[in-house]
């Protein structure tokens, strides 16, 4: 039977990524990090999210899906501070959370990359990377301005880490070029590098391989994964490539007009009939 290009291309992706996840041991999947509770978000006479809970456990990379529209996006915005709903509660590593601002719920290790880009275009890649160290500082701006004692040793020390991820990431040789000058992948990897560097407890991916070719999806592959083993990161993600979700994701929880429709492995969402008929359309064996 004859391939179409598409499906040669998610074949293609489907064996990278079972290439990459060779030889990395099982995932060992801990207790709740994030328990979303009868979450309820409005925004005026409209509902986007309606009485939906389910859980981010400690260690395992957990995918969110579904159409346009079904409230991914919103969902990731509440929990990381953007939104706030007017129902249900958010608890986070055992605490009941209160309303915070995003910068507040950063510190306390919550990383979020876009699904539109977001990167100071005119700054280097090194100094686009750097801005995520920012909730990590510890000495004053003016000593930050005047770039002495502490603030020079504290700067020092952040430069070396973001040098690290830099590394892993793969992207030395853009390290002093404006990101407003890379290809789009590239501007993802950064991106994601940016995350990084406030060392996430749980890092927010919003559909981190949208417009990527095959390759480039291949390498956005490979370092979630990696990032998720060898940082031992939880990770929950938005993404519409289902062929990568299926293989990358240790449980995914389906969403549709602000509703939960799903919820467990990717196995059991495969076989979920109200899932394929309202999502997938046909079962992915």
């Amino acid at each position: 039977m004859t391939h179409t290009v598409a499906e040669a291309a998610s074949d293609d992706l489907e064996y990278a990524v079972k290439e990459v996840q060779h030889g990395i041991p099982p995932r060992v999947i801990g207790e709740p990090v994030m328990e979303m509770k009868h979450i309820t978000l409005r925004f005026g006479g409209v509902t986007a999210i309606k009485d939906i809970s389910f859980d981010i456990r400690e260690g395992e990379i957990r995918a969110i899906i579904g159409p346009n529209g079904a409230g991914k996006s919103s969902m990731l915005n509440v929990i990381n501070g953007f939104y706030h709903p007017q129902e249900g509660e958010i608890w986070f590593r055992g605490k009941k959370r209160g309303p915070m601002k995003p910068h507040e719920i950063a510190r306390q290790g919550i990383a979020r990359t876009f699904q539109n880009i977001a990167l100071f275009k005119g700054m280097t890649t090194l100094d686009n990377i750097m801005t995520g160290r920012m909730t990590l500082m510890k000495t004053g701006m003016l000593s930050q301005l005047w770039w002495w004692g502490r603030a020079q040793a504290e700067e020092i020390e952040h430069r070396e880490k973001v040098e690290r991820i830099i590394d892993f990431l793969e992207i030395q040789h853009i390290r002093k070029t404006p990101v407003g000058r890379l290809p789009y992948g590239l501007q993802k990897r950064v991106e994601l590098g940016r995350a990084l560097a406030a060392e996430p407890k749980l890092l927010l991916l919003d559909e981190p391989m949208a417009g990527m070719n095959v390759e480039e999806k291949e390498d956005m592959c490979r370092f979630i994964l990696d990032v998720n083993d060898e940082f031992g990161t939880t990770i929950a993600l938005i993404e519409h490539d289902m062929g990568v979700v299926m293989d990358i994701a240790d449980r995914v929880v389906v969403l549709d007009y602000g509703k939960k429709i799903g919820d467990g492995t990717p196995d059991e969402i495969r076989n979920n009939q109200e899932v394929i008929d309202a999502y997938l359309g046909v079962s992915h064996d």
